[in-house]
């Protein structure tokens, strides 16, 4: 058979790459070693500089790009590595541009699959990467070469958080030992702005991606890198020679901002006092990527720094210079949308700084701040769909941060916000809609303010003098939001829902005059499995009923059970969806009683299918199931506690006798799962226990039948996680006296 020809290469080429792009989609591996070393192979081969069709080795480069989340093992073996490693490098130094940048996308992949295996190849790579960030003249292929360095940068900073957290790591500190060269490097880029770039979100540049990159060799190298920036920003910021200098100010402003995430506040606090007054004149530069820039910088200033001080250091923000701050913040939210959008996010994060004091200097601020947000909402509704969309979503969030954040001196002042948001609320009912365009523009805008809304019931309900006057306004913001679900009666407004499971815990029992008029919203909430999100949100409302209204959701408590039975039992359901009704199951007998006994015979075999669901998906070792089998776990355990609760001493005994073996083997799977243990699953599984020996004492012999039980039990009481300790010594002395405790006693 003679040679294929190269269109026949390249075809195959792009047909293996396709492959092993769709394979790595999958949850299990399906090819064996040879299949991988076969792949791998050709690929190579396709890659080598003396292969004439440069179409060729593109297509081989790109093949390589999806081959290498298989080639673990051939990454272990030194020759192979280095062989594969070759053909990479090669790539990268092609006079074709786009094999370049394909080279690069591989070591990309390389630095996150196979950091560890780096040491041997990284200084041929900073010089690869040094070349095509500086001499090169192909953009695409210089982002790919900064790719590298963040995606270095990446492995190091978790690597180091993993060693912070008691766990083994590799790190070979390659961003530490390349930094003063590798800082000069990205520093250079920063001037490579494109006009125009700020107004447009879609646009990334050799200067974004540069400044995106120096932000994580900050993270990484943490206070070294203030003493390498400071000296290009300080002669860079207050460049005016020449109508083209903007690029300077806004490179060094940029740069500023970048390493903001990392030092300690004492290294930054110097050059951060010192620079906060400059770049507050800078918000009226007259080039406006400089004011978005310095605005973004502003808020990131009072996001990293504001409110992080060392003790004994003094504050950023002080009586003297808070009056000038504000003042400069408020005038800059009236400049063009963008720059708008970054000043309330400004906004936020000031304000958020002086969360947690009982007073603040903030406090004299609160009601013109919040104003000129609400205005700032307001104003979007007169823009381009987009730019307004964006601002509206930024001054509603700095709103809610806001709020949040206010001293107790200022709840009289969210208190009056609730009327204001009613009299918005109520407007948007009065929308002309007339396309699917404003029905959309409709029913964001609701959801921005019951977002706002569940945030100052939230805040309000700290406070049992506070709660006082919401509870006046509560028959005014329930009939607001069923206002608002009446708008589309084919879904459930997620924000709406939430705004009244904060009302539900601020009413308590008195939520039951509601709930006739709002046991429409909440089953249909609970029956929209299409919208996963909104489905959780009404699951999450129902517990919240359940303990508001307490016995008095006996009332509606069958025909809820039949459509949670429904959707557990239907399999085109989403899988998230379903620990949380089990869950639910926990609030519903914890508020009924005994009337759970009704529902028992269809509530238990379902826990038990869970149960055997959880412990298969344990046994597959799937690591993409790890957070779903935690809450499926943590969805049982809840709802068993419930039941076990809820219950009489009668009914426990009849019906959870012949569950606790059963129940006592889960637990122990959850106690071998080594490699996938949460805190929460934790302190659930062990109060369970506890429960389980209290409310059945005469399961002390299958306790001692479980000596894993003893051993979970203080290895969780001497966890040092306060919570999980109290729990664990309650529940090692109700087992120890279960034990103890004679048969038939």
């Amino acid at each position: 058979m003679g040679q294929p020809n190269n269109s026949l290469k390249q075809a195959t080429l792009q047909a293996l790459g396709y492959i092993c792009e769709e394979m790595g989609k999958l949850e299990e591996d399906i090819l064996d070693q040879q299949q991988i070393n076969n792949v791998l192979t050709a690929v190579a081969q396709g890659m080598r500089p003396d292969e004439a069709d440069s179409s060729v080795r593109l297509a081989a480069t790109v093949a390589l790009y999806n081959a290498l989340e298989f080639a673990h093992s051939n990454f272990d073996n030194a020759d192979e590595r280095n062989y594969i490693m070759q053909c990479i490098c090669e790539g990268a130094i092609s006079p074709e541009t786009r094999l370049q940048e394909a080279a690069f996308e591989c070591l990309v992949k390389v630095a996150g699959s196979y950091y560890e295996k780096l040491p041997m190849y990284i200084q041929d790579i900073f010089k690869l990467s040094h070349r095509a960030i500086t001499q090169g003249d192909e953009e695409d292929v210089a982002k790919q070469a900064i790719e590298f360095w963040c995606t270095v940068a990446e492995e190091e900073i978790e690597a180091q958080e993993a060693v912070e957290d008691g766990e083994e790591a590799v790190n070979h500190n390659f961003i530490r030992q390349a930094l003063q060269p590798l800082v000069s490097m990205l520093l250079d880029q920063l001037t490579k702005q494109e006009p125009g770039q700020d107004r447009d979100e879609g646009i990334w540049n050799l200067s974004m991606a540069a400044g995106t990159c120096l932000g994580l060799v900050a993270q990484c190298v943490k206070d070294e890198i203030v003493s390498l920036v400071m000296p290009y920003v300080q002669p860079n910021i207050e460049k005016k020679d020449n109508p083209e200098n903007w690029r300077n100010r806004e490179a060094a402003t940029f740069a500023f901002s970048s390493i903001l995430e990392g030092p300690s506040y004492a290294s930054l606090a110097g050059v951060v006092n010192a620079g906060l007054g400059f770049l507050l004149n800078a918000t009226k530069d007259p080039n406006p990527m400089v004011r978005q820039t310095t605005a973004w910088t502003i808020g990131r200033i009072f996001q990293f720094v504001h409110g992080e001080e060392d003790v004994g250091m003094p504050p950023l923000i002080n009586p003297q210079n808070l009056p000038g701050v504000v003042k400069t913040l408020l005038e800059s939210t009236r400049d063009e949308p963008h720059i708008a959008e970054q000043i309330c996010f400004a906004l936020s994060q000031l304000a958020a700084g002086f969360k947690d004091s009982d007073t603040s200097l903030f406090s004299p601020y609160f009601a013109e701040v919040v104003q000129a947000l609400l205005q700032q909402g307001e104003r979007a509704l007169q823009m381009d769909v987009q730019e307004g969309a964006r601002l509206q979503l930024q001054a509603f969030e700095a709103i809610n941060e806001v709020v949040r954040s206010a001293s107790p001196d200022t709840l009289p002042l969210v208190g009056q916000l609730i009327q204001a948001l009613l009299d918005k609320l109520a407007s948007t009912l009065r929308m002309q809609v007339t396309s699917s365009e404003a029905k959309e523009h409709q029913k964001d805008l609701q959801g921005l303010l019951c977002g706002v809304l569940q945030v100052v019931i939230q805040k309000l309900s700290e406070s049992d003098s506070a709660k006082t006057g919401l509870l006046e306004k509560a028959d005014s913001i329930m009939q607001a939001l069923l206002g608002v679900f009446q708008c589309d009666t084919t879904s459930v407004h997620e924000e709406a829902m939430l705004a009244v499971g904060a009302l539900t815990y601020a009413c308590g029992q008195s939520f039951t005059k509601y709930m006739q008029s709002f046991y429409p919203v909440l089953e249909l909430g609970l029956k929209n499995h299409r919208e996963v999100d909104v489905c959780i949100a009404t699951v999450g409302v129902l517990g919240d009923i359940c303990r508001a209204m307490d016995t008095q959701v006996a009332e509606f408590s069958d025909n809820i059970m039949q459509v949670l039975l429904q959707t557990l039992s239907d399999p085109s359901v989403d899988r998230s969806i379903k620990p949380q009704i089990l869950s639910s199951f926990g609030d519903i007998a914890l508020a009924v009683g005994d009337k759970f006994e009704t529902y028992l015979a269809h509530v238990l075999p379902m826990l038990q299918g869970a149960q055997h669901l959880s412990v298969e998906q344990q046994r597959s070792g799937n690591e993409t199931l790890y957070d779903y089998n935690t809450q499926l776990r943590l969805g049982i355990l809840e709802a068993y506690a419930g039941i076990v609760h809820a219950l009489s001493n009668e009914k426990i005994a009849q019906y959870m006798t012949g569950e606790t073996p059963v129940l006592l083997e889960f637990i122990e799977c959850i106690y071998n799962d080594k490699d996938n243990q949460e805190d929460s699953v934790t302190k659930a599984a062990v109060a369970l226990l506890g429960d389980l020996a209290v409310t059945l004492p005469q399961t002390g012999q299958l306790f001692s039948q479980k000596p894993y039980t003893i051993q979970f039990v203080q290895e969780a009481a001497t966890s040092g996680i306060s919570s999980l300790t109290d729990v664990a010594t309650w529940a090692q002395t109700a087992i120890s006296k279960a034990v103890t405790q004679p048969v038939g006693a």
